[in-house]
Parts: structure tokens; sequence; C-alpha cells
């Protein structure tokens, strides 16, 4: 195991090399020693954290995320979250159902926190203050460009109640533990600076590195996570070897040791009570499901490890290879919560979309508070195109995604996709635009270059992006270059602002035995347009005309004959195509037959005769 271990961490530093060139990015080392009582719900800590400056910047300070602190009465998350119950939407009052105002009712021995013990930098002591949320340390010598420094830290923790993606003792999944954003995570400092970003509501960025940790806790507990158990014959649980002796030391308590290479977070969950079923679906891979013993959905959870092999060779051959040795179904959190290499799950139907979070979050490493609509948009486009191949249908894969987003252009709460996460007006208009609207940017792109060349660029994305923390103009960049079309106005209208499109047929009419045909743009964003025209025979044409601002067209993408036109002026409002065909030979025109463009209006984008 040992041996596996190393591999594993020279594996995650070559990775390392693929980095841009343009693109330094910090590095981070924990090494974290924890002691939990399950009595008291209390946790004792130590963290060696070795952080390598690959920026060009001179550091005066660093920042630490204290995200328990969150749960308690009178935080900024509790005061948000009763902000939001005064609102009104289209579903009743705006916060979020888990949350309402519970943190204001917790009790000492029920409220979350994160205290810190000692604090020092290259074994000094350094200044710090604790801002909630947020630990704002005040180094005492600078951390020049390229150097490393070693952080030695004490701490000490109470786990909350279950309330938002972490706590103990959910009273509907009865998880005993689901320790998510449990440790002082160190912020990301990238080329913007510093993301001290409070934790008000949701979304998570994190420093890629390898994590040692080793978790002591009451011996009758079975533990899941993030990370390999190193001593997998000592704990057991499931984890040992087959047919090996388990050599559990003796007393009450135990240690848990785990590894985990190039990751940006940590998770761990636990329970006395937890099934632990692990599969192995090839050499290389391992899948573990824990979920609570008498759960009603024993059937349901089970099934994830059948479908989960089932849907992995579609996953890798579309969005790219799973890159680490394990991953983890775990019952608990309070919906669905991804981690690297392992997710949270209250009930076993989110595990497609948590699972396809660990691409579109657990590799790439977006911003998500302030790229969210690129972790889950994406994840929400690719687990409805991998439920599709699971379960085939007919309609239109992403049409729940579509009426999402139409949904929240006509209740007027829209605001721009480059909204940071927690700045949203309302939870409903953060969760379409995100979710929604994030997934139609990419079934959407497939319109506008092919979805060929959309696919491509799927593959490309993640072979130059994996492990780098992408951004919005960076995914633009590498679909140009995949492509040849200029998309630059694409993320200027769907990505900066709340413009939308509808294109309608203006008329038609004969002209010298040719039938012409005049649409008109409504909507305020232009596209390049598809209008396909259906004739009384049964054959049909496809009339393609690409918008001026690409600069280019897509490929065919199947079989029909087509015309391609000169570019549609984004600054004109009508544009005429024509047919060597007699009005009275054709059945249906159609603007956009596929219904890939997000027209808001379709009852305009077709004439049947």
């Amino acid at each position: 195991m040992k041996k596996i271990a190393l591999t594993f961490f020279y594996t995650s530093i070559a990775a390392m090399a693929f980095a841009q060139p343009d693109r330094w990015q910090q590095r981070v080392k924990y090494q974290m020693d924890v002691d939990m009582n399950v009595q008291t719900n209390q946790f004792k800590g130590k963290q060696k954290l070795e952080y390598t400056n690959n920026s060009p910047d001179t550091l005066t300070r660093v920042f630490y995320h204290l995200y328990f602190n969150a749960f308690q009465p009178g935080s900024m998350m509790d005061t948000r979250s009763r902000r939001q119950g005064t609102i009104a939407t289209g579903r009743g009052s705006d916060w979020d159902d888990r949350v309402k105002d519970r943190i204001l009712n917790l009790k000492p021995d029920e409220i979350g926190y994160q205290k810190i013990l000692s604090l020092k930098m290259n074994g000094k002591a350094q200044q710090y203050e604790v801002l909630e949320t947020i630990l704002e340390v005040k180094l005492d010598k600078p951390i020049l460009p390229k150097a490393k420094v070693v952080f030695d830290m004490e701490f000490e923790g109470q786990v909350p109640l279950q309330i938002r993606r972490s706590g103990r003792d959910n009273p509907t999944t009865k998880v005993r533990y689901s320790m998510s954003q449990w440790y002082p995570k160190l912020c990301e400092y990238d080329y913007d600076g510093w993301h001290p970003t409070p934790y008000i509501a949701r979304e998570f960025y994190g420093v890629w590195g390898d994590y040692e940790v080793n978790i002591t806790i009451d011996k009758n507990y079975t533990l899941g996570g993030t990370g390999y158990v190193q001593n997998p014959n000592q704990v057991g649980h499931g984890y040992e070897a087959e047919g090996a002796r388990i050599m559990a030391p003796t007393g009450d308590k135990i240690t848990w040791k785990f590894l985990a290479p190039n990751v940006h977070d940590f998770m761990w969950a636990a329970d006395p009570e937890f099934v632990h079923v692990r599969r192995k679906i090839r050499n290389d891979l391992d899948l573990h499901l824990l979920y609570k013993q008498g759960d009603s959905k024993t059937a349901a959870w089970e099934k994830i490890l059948d479908d989960a092999q089932r849907a992995l060779p579609f996953i890798e051959k579309t969005f790219g290879a799973y890159p680490y040795k394990q991953y983890s179904f775990i019952h608990g959190g309070d919906g669905g919560m991804e981690y690297p290499m392992a997710t949270l799950l209250a009930s076993p139907g989110a595990w497609l979309h948590e699972w396809m979070h660990n691409w579109y979050q657990g590799l790439m490493g977006t911003n998500e508070s302030l790229y969210a609509w690129m972790d889950e948009g994406f994840t929400t486009y690719a687990s409805s195109r991998i439920q599709s191949f699971l379960a085939p249908r007919p309609g239109f894969a992403q049409e729940g995604s579509y009426r999402g987003y139409f949904a929240l252009v006509k209740g007027g709460k829209e605001e721009p996709l480059t909204t940071h996460a927690d700045h949203f007006n309302t939870n409903s208009a953060y969760s379409a635009a995100a979710y929604q609207k994030g997934a139609v940017f990419m079934e959407q792109l497939g319109y506008i270059v092919g979805a060929a060349t959309r696919d491509k660029i799927l593959l490309e994305y993640y072979r130059q992006w994996r492990f780098k923390h992408p951004n919005a103009s960076d995914l633009i960049r590498l679909s140009e270059k995949q492509s040849g079309i200029e998309l630059d106005w694409y993320k200027e209208y769907w990505v900066n602002s709340t413009k939308t499109i509808d294109y309608a047929f203006d008329s038609l009419w004969e002209d010298k035995g040719k039938t012409k045909i005049r649409m008109k743009r409504v909507g305020m964003m232009p596209m390049p347009v598809d209008l396909q025209l259906t004739f009384k025979d049964g054959t049909s044409e496809v009339h393609y005309i690409p918008l001026d601002l690409m600069y280019g067209a897509k490929p065919a993408e199947d079989s029909i004959k087509r015309t391609v036109y000169p570019a549609w002026k984004w600054t004109s409002e009508t544009y005429i195509i024509e047919s060597d065909r007699k009005l009275a030979d054709l059945a249906l025109a159609e603007i956009d037959p596929s219904q890939r463009m997000a027209d808001v209006e379709r009852q305009n984008n077709r004439i049947k005769l």
C-alpha cells in the first residue's frame, strides 16, 4: 500500500507539468492529525501545511477558511438566510429550506466552531485575527516568489447539527457525521489575488495539493471519504485486503490513515451503522458505497454501483478519464454535495450529478464563487446526457434545463452569470442561472459550432485544463481554437448579460417561381440561424445563416441538403432566404428544428402551411 501511495504522490506532481506556461498556481501539502470525541462531538487537530508560493508576488499575509463558524446564531449565513425568507418568489419564500432560521435557534452544544489555538510559520508564532469564517494571518516575514514555508497550527472544533452540507445527526439520514469544510483550509491565491470568500451560502475554491490525514475515532465507526486508506488491515470495516487478518489495536479508538494526492479538498463521513460495499470495476479503479443500515432505499443505494459501472466507459469517452484509483458514494450531508474522490448523498437519486462534479469541480477546480455555471451547469449538462445514455427515451436530453432557463427569464429575476454566487438577489435566480442556464450554454455551444466539434471541445477542455482552475475566457479561447469560429460575442451576450434570443418569421412569398422567406430578430441577442423547410413530397432543405461576429460557419451536421448564406449582420433586424421550390410545395418552415437555440418565444418559430 505504501508503494501505491508513493506512486500516486509522484503522479500528482507529474500532472502539474501539463500546466499552461503562463498560468502559475499555488501548491499545498497538508498533514493533519485529528482526534474526534463522539460523545461531545468535538475534535482537536494539529495541522502542518507546506505552502509553495509559485506566484510572481510577495505575500505579506495569508487567509484561511473557518467554515464551521457559519453555524452560530447571528452569523452572516444566518443573517442572509433569514433575509431571504422575507423575499417572495414563485415557489413561496426564497430561503433555503434546509437552513431557514435554524442557525438562530442552535444551542451552545449544537453550534459549529473552529478555534485556532496556535499558529506558527517556519517555527515562529504569527499574528492572526478571526473574522467569523475567515482567518487573516499577518505574516512577520513575507513569503517571496517561488518560496516555500511551513505553517504549524493547533485547532479545535465542534461539529454543528446538520444544517448545510456539514454536520452531525441529520434527522432525515440518521448519519452521525458528515465532515465537509471541517478543517482550517488555506484560501486560494491566484492571478486575481486572494479569495477569502466568507461562508454565506454556497460554492468553494481550493488550492491543489496532497493530503495526509489521520483521524482517531471510536473503533465502532466506519469511515469513508476523500483519499486512500493507508492502514486497511488495521481498521477493517470492509477496507481490508481479501482474506487478510484484521490487526486492530487495543482500546476504544482507532486511527484511520488517509492519503489523497493532487486534490483541492478533503471530506470524510462516519457512522457506526454504515453498510460498506466495495466493487472493483477494473484493475485500477474501486468504487465504494457507504449507506446507512436500515435505510428504506437499500435497493436504490446498491443500484448506484451497477449504473456507475455501466456509465463509466461512456463518461470517459465523452468527458475524459477518471484519474484516481477510487471513488466513494457516501450517505450523508443535506442533499447532494461533491468533493474530490467522493460525494455526500442524502438519498441515492442524486448520485450521477454529484459524481460528474468530479470532472467539473474535482478535476477542473474552477472558482465556483465566480463561475458557478461552469461547475453546476456543465455537471447538469453532463449528467443529463449520461442519463439519456443509461435510460434512452424520446425527446431532448437537455429539455429540462431549457425549461428552467425559460422560466427564469419569464420570472423577471434573472441576473448575469458573472454575478458572484453569494451575491444573487434570490436563491432561486442563482439556481436557475448556475444549473440550467449553465447547462444550456454547453448544449447551445453545440448548436453554434456543431455538436461533433463541441464534443471535441469537451475532451480538449479536459486534456488542457484539468488540475488548473480554468475560467470562462480559457474555455472560450479553447473553443475558438477547436472550432475555427470566433466566440467572444457568445460569452459577452450569454454570460455577461441577460439579453435573450427570439427569432421569428416576418413574411413569406413567391417570386418568379421561388419561395422567399423573411425572418426577423426580435430579441437582443444575435445568433446564427438554422432554418429547415419541409415540402409536401417529404423532402427537406436546411438554410444556414451564420452570424457575422462568428467569422466562420459550423459544418453540416446531417445529410439534408444545406445552403449556406452570407453572414447575418448583428445590427440588421431582418434577413431573407430563398428556395428554388414553389411556395405551394412548402408544408412547414421552422427556425431551429433541433431546439438547441434557447429562443424564449418558440411560438413564432414555425409556419405550417
